[in-house]
């Protein structure tokens, strides 16, 4: 095995092989722990008096799916607060083993809506590789961050930092990320996402080549569900991953197999590499809306509602605690306190660890954001986390095509943007909440945003596309001699 290089490996059989096998161990999971889903109503969720009459909703019984992280958080506080019962929803909450089986739950009809990974609706709609192909759609973003990269101790030992600490300097990390590789043998260049059409499998594509690294020749990037990350990167199944919160912050608190405290350290947050970047969306089928469309609508209503609960700063403690339910994450300390897991990402005292002694917490109101958007970032009047903007489902088509996911960027990206990412839908529920939001529907990033200082215009996703240097299927210059 370790004389194959990563070039040599098929990506489609490796993504089958590694779905199989992930599929697997959550079968396993499963099959071990039981059902820890949240279960009945709550004091809080029976005192609460509907506004709508279950009556007139087309399918007032639902089954909504989540996963075990923190952006869980406004399904936990929908179910607590009674904000499905508000929107005269019976909601049955279930949990999920990984973000293909949330996903897959959906489009199987398993599940009436689920959280799915910024990607999913849109490759599923252009049938890239590594996702099913199926008529997802999304009416609102359940957050923005939230999420980072984790590197083990060796990275640690070999001289990387947290980005913050490179000033910006992409050609110093660079040099250095290189030369790490290049220290090891090929089964120690392993990093691992959630899944293939996530913004996390994406972002460390995209860090890889800014740094001037081929990702596709350099590494090999497998699939693994959020809980079980730490767990691998321990016993030495990969070198580093990206995952949502609280698994990068946990690996800086866990204990390695030697003994000693922290198998890694958070090397970025996704919001250096992409300052505002959508993370989760709530998929539903196209056929839910069609059928649905009170029931939808109220969905969507209690959704936004618990997003603006979670995103309230006097609220921060308590859903911090929330999650560390067995019902949510179960992410527990054996000492200190209960939420020292999942506290840091929630209300912004983020701890990007080390193994110096010194202390890397980071205060930022923007490190995950639920509904209002700190001033720090670029937004548009009205504009708030859970709008989506169709121009970053272009983006994510880039992406696909930049990797080899589809063979070039849609020519009808537009008009697959228009039925995956339902913005039209979600201004209509928002008006009757009071809700104002942007009056378009696509927006120009700003180079400052991202990593690489590169803007995006979604009125040219090929030239943006072919800017890039670093990607797949590049035309290669030939010389004669």
């Amino acid at each position: 095995m370790s004389d194959i290089s990563p070039k040599d490996w098929s990506r489609r059989e490796f993504l089958t092989g590694m779905g199989a096998a992930a599929a697997g161990m959550a079968l396993s999971s499963c099959a071990i722990s039981g059902d820890r889903s949240a279960k009945g109503l709550t004091e809080e969720a029976l005192e609460i008096k509907p506004v709508v009459d279950p009556k007139t909703l087309e399918k007032p019984n639902l089954t909504v799916g989540y996963v075990p992280v923190n952006d869980c958080a406004p399904f936990a506080i929908a179910w607590k607060k009674g904000l499905f019962r508000k929107y005269g929803l019976n909601v049955t909450l279930n949990r999920e083993a990984s973000w293909a089986t949330s996903r897959d739950g959906v489009i199987f009809g398993r599940t009436d809506a689920a959280p799915v990974v910024s990607g999913a609706v849109t490759n599923a709609r252009i049938g890239a590789e590594g996702a099913r192909h199926a008529p997802l759609c999304a009416g609102m973003t359940i957050h923005r961050h939230g999420n980072a990269m984790t590197m083990n101790r060796k990275m640690w030992d070999f001289g990387l930092r947290p980005w913050y600490e490179y000033n910006g300097d992409l050609e110093a990390f660079g040099k250095q990320f290189r030369a790490y590789f290049e220290s090891q043998s090929t089964e120690n260049r392993v990093w691992a996402v959630v899944l293939s059409s996530s913004i996390y499998e994406y972002f460390i594509r995209y860090l890889s080549a800014a740094a001037g690294i081929d990702p596709l020749k350099e590494f090999r990037v497998i699939i693994v569900p959020p809980p079980q990350m730490v767990t691998n990167v321990r016993i030495g199944a990969m070198q580093a991953y990206m995952v949502a919160e609280p698994w990068n912050t946990r690996a800086i608190y866990e204990k390695a197999t030697n003994g000693d405290q922290g198998i890694g350290f958070t090397f970025a947050q996704g919001k250096e590499i992409w300052l505002g970047h959508p993370d989760r969306l709530l998929g539903v089928m196209e056929s839910f809306i069609e059928k649905y469309p009170k029931t939808y609508r109220s969905l969507l209503k209690a959704m936004i509602e618990a997003c603006q609960y979670c995103g309230d700063p006097n609220n921060g403690d308590e859903v911090a605690k929330l999650l560390t339910e067995r019902s949510f994450t179960g992410a527990k300390p054996k000492t200190g306190p209960v939420d020292k897991f999942t506290r840091p990402a929630i209300v912004g005292d983020y701890n990007y660890g080390g193994f110096d002694g010194k202390e890397r917490i980071v205060k930022s109101p923007d490190t995950t954001v639920f509904f209002n958007i700190p001033p720090n970032i670029p937004q548009q009047p009205g504009e708030h986390s859970t709008f989506m903007w169709r121009s970053r489902s272009i983006w994510l088509m880039t992406q696909a095509a930049r990797w080899g996911q589809i063979k070039q960027v849609p020519k009808n990206a537009e008009e697959l943007a228009s039925k995956g990412w339902r913005s039209d839908i979600y201004r209509e529920v928002a008006a009757e909440l009071g809700i104002p939001c942007p009056k378009d529907d696509y927006k120009v990033e700003p180079p400052e945003v991202f990593i690489d200082k590169k803007g995006f215009d979604p009125s040219d996703p090929v030239g943006y596309l072919n800017s890039f240097e670093i990607r797949a299927n590049r035309p290669q210059s030939l010389f004669m001699s």
